[in-house]
């Protein structure tokens, strides 16, 4: 099992920590308290999760036990990871007066600032555990592509849906791209492939063998092969490219097919066809 642990300084960033693993599909739980982190790993293990990312804040009592936790973690077989996120006094006094949040640790007597040095002090023995960024002067994009390379998350976090669609329903409002394959010869009239789709054998030949269909393919992998890898460094997760044709039974859906079989060796792929699902249902 892998585990990572997240702590660090209220403001920090450990928000931003967890959402960047649960993209990249851990199972994350916030403000574990220290003294559950080992009955937490047991159920999770037991319910098949592989991966997983427990926040850990000073609010929790069991926190000087902590370093022991992770020894017997590892002793176990654990693969588990520390990453400790912490900023400047300047830097967290600035960002709890622009959010208007209350410091966790803050109270009657304590100023701000004193809440900020007290909880310093308590994480004082988890800050060398592990690996450390300083997020005084980085912008939250900038700190998510830091996690990601730092525990070697990479780029394959991608999931990339093609989903055929027919122009008759109207553009899918869930597109980030849509390409238009309505300019290519369709299958629809020809009645010896009418009544097939584009997930069968006969339309696969008749659209195999048209050079427009596959230039069409050619140009649109390699716009894809160019620029997928730059939308994933702006922080996507997901990206839905809606391939539509007049009725979205042939064209579209064989198009669709053929691109995700292009791209399933670099990025998480998922297929979807509106208008097969429409017809599927009762």
């Amino acid at each position: 099992m892998q585990l990572v642990l997240v702590s660090g300084l209220s403001g920090s960033g450990k928000t931003i920590a967890l959402r960047v693993l649960e993209d990249a599909g851990y199972y994350c739980i916030d403000n574990l308290p220290a003294n559950f982190l080992m009955e937490t790993v047991d159920f999770l293990a037991e319910a098949g999760h592989d991966r997983a990312a427990v926040s850990v804040d000073a609010r929790s009592a069991a926190l000087p036990a902590l370093p022991e936790h992770i020894a017997e973690l590892s002793r176990r077989g654990v693969d588990c990871r520390v990453l400790y996120l912490e900023a400047s006094p300047a830097a967290l006094l600035r960002r709890f007066s622009e959010t208007r949040r209350r410091h966790p640790l803050a109270g009657p007597g304590m100023t701000l600032a004193e809440a900020i040095e007290r909880e310093r002090q308590l994480l004082a023995g988890v800050a060398p555990l592990g690996s450390r960024i300083d997020t005084s002067d980085l912008q939250p994009r900038v700190l998510q592509n830091w996690i990601r390379d730092l525990l070697g998350l990479g780029s394959g976090t991608l999931t990339l849906l093609f989903e055929s669609f027919s122009y008759r329903d109207g553009i899918p409002l869930d597109a980030d791209w849509v390409l238009d394959a309505r300019m290519l010869a369709n299958p629809h009239y020809d009645p010896q492939l009418r009544q097939y789709t584009g997930c069968d054998a006969p339309v696969i030949e008749y659209l195999g063998r048209d050079s427009a269909v596959q230039r069409w393919l050619g140009d649109v992998r390699e716009l894809l092969g160019k620029w997928l890898p730059e939308i994933v460094r702006e922080n996507r997760s997901h990206v839905t490219v809606a391939i539509g044709c007049t009725g979205g039974r042939h064209r579209s859906v064989y198009l669709a097919e053929e691109l995700a079989k292009a791209f399933r060796g670099d990025w998480r792929v998922l297929v979807r066809h509106r208008a097969l699902a429409s017809e599927a249902e009762p």
